[in-house]
């Protein structure tokens, strides 16, 4: 498996593969091309979740008022509880996204 590869065809939803069984920890591959979390809409996780962007561009918003634009490098912990939502991601490239799930902090 590579970490790179896309499928040719992408769906309308974002694509999440795990990549090491739950096992109180998941490490998933998330591809994201052009998914965006609707409009009043936040995501609340009940774990951690630490997240590198490894291709493409994208944007993070917190009902704080943060705002996170992402580049391939950058990486954020998102604390379990916090709201969120991704504002913007590319299409061309596809984003990729690595992400670790967990009792981080």
């Amino acid at each position: 498996m590579n970490l790179f590869d896309i499928p040719a065809i992408m769906e309308e939803e974002e694509l999440f593969q795990a990549l090491v069984p739950d096992q109180g920890i998941l490490i998933e591959r998330i591809i994201s091309a052009g998914q965006f979390t609707p409009r009043g809409e936040w995501l609340i996780q009940d774990r951690d979740e630490w997240v590198v962007l490894l291709q493409g561009k994208a944007q993070l918003a917190f009902e704080d008022g943060c705002v996170c634009s992402l580049e391939p490098g950058d990486w954020l912990l998102i604390e379990a509880g916090r709201p969120h939502r991704v504002e913007y991601t590319s299409s061309a490239p596809s984003c990729i996204w690595l992400a670790v799930h967990g009792q981080i902090l």
